[in-house]
């Protein structure tokens, strides 16, 4: 370092130095020395001075370079790490909301499980009786409470679920209906015809008023086994008679859309539901009728006291007999029978002595106010026995009065009928909004409700796009569906086409009907209505489906359908239902006034069913404001399976109950 230090001395002037007088001879010659020699160094060390200088200016600003890069980086990374955070503690939240109202929406799940458990536990000997019944009605009146104390635990093992309840127990009293469904359908995990959307969709509706609602079914192969939650079998011996002798059975249980549901599946008789179809056998008869009786067993070894044991159709009949002569007297005299039929058309008819396989007398029942069948009297008819043996009979139809069902639609029990039309009440099908409600479809390009119809207006312009029909809005659009029981008239259908079509008015033919794609019966029809105003939709498309109930502004569609699906239907997207065989002809009363029919029935009738198409085509026209009062009116209506079907079916375990 001295060496650099003094080499620093010649880059001032060396012109202007000179040495002080005073300074010593030998001081100056040694100094001058040392400059020369340092002179003679400057070539060298300068430069290399220069060049280290330069290397560490250089790499301390490539330091300084790396280290402004990396508090940028880690300046970005922490803001990254922020926002992750506070993503990542949105999605906490919104999961714990999702949780939160997952539990709310399901606590009917866990409280069915719970149920299901007491069963359980009754069976395996774990649990009397008499305490069951307590904890059964702890679990329904208190159902909130007891689905969030027990949703933790549930899986656990019924000892520590059996403490538990023990501990929750307050003995609460029961308010609300206890019913058992013993029945051969329930959506989604066997359905065959109305009646499984019936039986879930009317257990639901009383399970959201207060009601305990359960459902027994076979243990059938064919079972949608993905939509039974928390499946399990019972680890318990269980056997029921049939055919003179005791037959073990397996029985499961689960939870189907949040309700309690118990599959009996018979060992010896395994053939019975390891079938292919639920229905169409030789043998339904054997099948059902031990179905029919293991329930009943079942029902009394868990220790169940039912208010109402709910039965449908004829496959279940047998219940009513078999219960009042064989069940009532073991501790069910409390209990109840309950009827309903979704049509009459459908009988079972027997040789009597087949009645004794389920433990039955034929003698005491082959009598004509009993089982007799009334037109063939050297056979039983099953669904005769639930008619007479039941306290109530709900006969469904949405359309149809108590007075037409007996006298015209009993097919062959209007004797039976007549005889018990005091305790035979009709209710309507309720219509399940859940993929069918204008103002949440997704299928739409906007929802709509009676107070906004802009998505209506939209839906209409979007389905003429898609089908090319000319775009003009003040243009009616009428639809029509060819199912597989459509009945029409087509040369009255073409007449209609054609005299509305030279109106301006645009038609949309839906056909789902595989028959008719088949026998190639609409292939003159179509021939025949080639126009720019007319469109046919031969393959079924669920989302145009959607689009041609909201786009219409009229569907023609029968009203002699019981479940009166296509009309309601109509109302609920703002569309009027017109019948479709009716041309300018009034359409005479499907009611007759004098006999008792449905609140929906009366006003579908009374608001529509007296309409023809001429009429309707007049009124949009040239009354638009009065067009528009029924489209609201008719679209806030409650049709649901929470309105006139619930208070049928509550006002008819209430009567039992009394």
């Amino acid at each position: 370092m001295e060496v650099i230090l003094r080499a620093t001395v010649p880059q001032f002037s060396r012109s202007k130095w000179k040495p002080h007088s005073h300074r010593p001879l030998c001081c100056f010659q040694l100094e001058n020395h040392n400059s020369i020699e340092l002179h003679q160094s400057k070539n060298v060390e300068p430069e290399k001075t220069h060049n280290d200088i330069l290397r560490l200016f250089t790499e301390a600003q490539r330091n300084i370079l790396y280290l402004n890069r990396q508090r940028i980086q880690a300046i970005e990374e922490r803001d990254e790490m922020k926002r992750e955070q506070k993503s990542l503690l949105e999605k906490i939240e919104q999961l714990e909301n999702q949780a939160h109202a997952s539990v709310e929406k399901d606590f009917f799940s866990i409280s069915s499980e719970l149920l299901l458990r007491i069963d359980s536990m009754v069976l395996t000997g774990i649990l009397d009786t008499k305490e069951a019944s307590s904890f059964r009605n702890l679990a329904i009146n208190t159902t909130p409470n007891a689905a969030d104390y027990f949703a933790d635990i549930i899986s656990n093992s019924d000892a520590e679920i059996l403490a538990q309840l023990r501990h929750f127990s307050n003995k609460a009293k029961m308010n609300g209906f206890h019913i058992i469904h013993i029945c051969t359908e329930m959506e989604p995990v066997a359905s065959v015809g109305s009646l499984a959307s019936y039986v879930t969709s009317l257990s639901h509706a009383l399970q959201r008023h207060g009601n305990l609602a359960e459902v027994i079914l076979p243990m059938y192969a064919t079972l949608n086994l993905e939509k039974i939650k928390s499946l399990r079998e019972i680890k318990a011996e269980f056997s029921s008679f049939f055919d003179g002798q005791l037959h073990k059975n397996r029985i499961w249980t689960g939870v189907v859309n949040g309700i309690g549901a118990t599959f009996i599946q018979p060992v010896y008789y395994s053939s019975f539901f390891n079938k292919e179809k639920i229905y169409g056998y030789p043998n339904d008869f054997e099948r059902f009728s031990y179905f029919s009786r293991a329930s009943l067993d079942y029902i009394l070894k868990s220790g169940k006291q039912p208010d109402v044991i709910h039965i449908h159709n004829w496959e279940t009949s047998v219940v009513g007999p078999l219960f009042w002569d064989i069940f009532v007297n073991k501790g069910l005299a409390a209990t109840r029978i309950l009827l309903t039929c979704q049509s009459f058309k459908s009988q079972c008819l027997e040789q009597p002595d087949k009645l004794a396989l389920c433990g039955l007398d034929p003698t005491k029942l082959h009598r004509h106010d009993r089982l007799q069948d009334n037109n063939k009297p050297h056979l039983v008819n099953i669904l005769k026995a639930g008619v007479v043996y039941s306290n109530k009979v709900i006969m469904m139809s949405s359309i149809h009065s108590k007075g037409q069902l007996v006298s015209t639609l009993s097919h062959g029990l209007e004797f039976a009928l007549d005889t018990h039309k005091d305790k035979l009440l009709i209710a309507p099908f309720g219509y399940d909004d859940s993929s069918w409600d204008p103002s949440q479809d997704t299928f739409l390009p906007r929802g709509y409700t009676a107070d906004d119809m802009r998505g209506k207006t939209a839906s209409k312009v979007a389905l003429q796009q898609q089908l090319g029909l000319p775009g003009n809005i003040p243009s009616i659009l009428v639809g029509y569906m060819f199912t597989e029981d459509s009945d029409v008239d087509l040369e009255n259908l073409k007449s209609l086409v054609w005299d509305s079509s030279k109106r301006g008015v645009q038609f949309i033919f839906v056909v789902i009907s595989k028959i008719y794609g088949t026998n190639n019966k609409l292939e003159p029809f179509q021939e025949d209505l080639k126009d720019e105003n007319v469109r046919f939709l031969d393959e079924y498309d669920e989302s145009l489906l959607h689009l041609f109930f909201a786009g219409s502004d009229i569907i023609l569609c029968s009203f002699s359908d019981p479940m009166l699906q296509t009309p309601v239907k109509a109302i609920k997207y703002g569309a009027v239902p017109v019948p479709v065989n009716v041309a300018d002809n009034r359409l005479r009363n499907i009611i007759d006034p004098d006999t008792q029919g449905t609140r929906l029935s009366e006003y579908i009738i009374n608001t529509f069913a007296n309409v023809s198409l001429s009429q309707a085509i007049d009124e949009i026209k040239n009354k638009p404001s009065q067009w528009n009062r029924k489209i609201m009116e008719a679209m806030s209506k409650d049709v649901s399976w929470d309105a006139e079907c619930y208070d049928i079916h509550v006002s008819a375990y209430m009567s039992l109950k009394k």
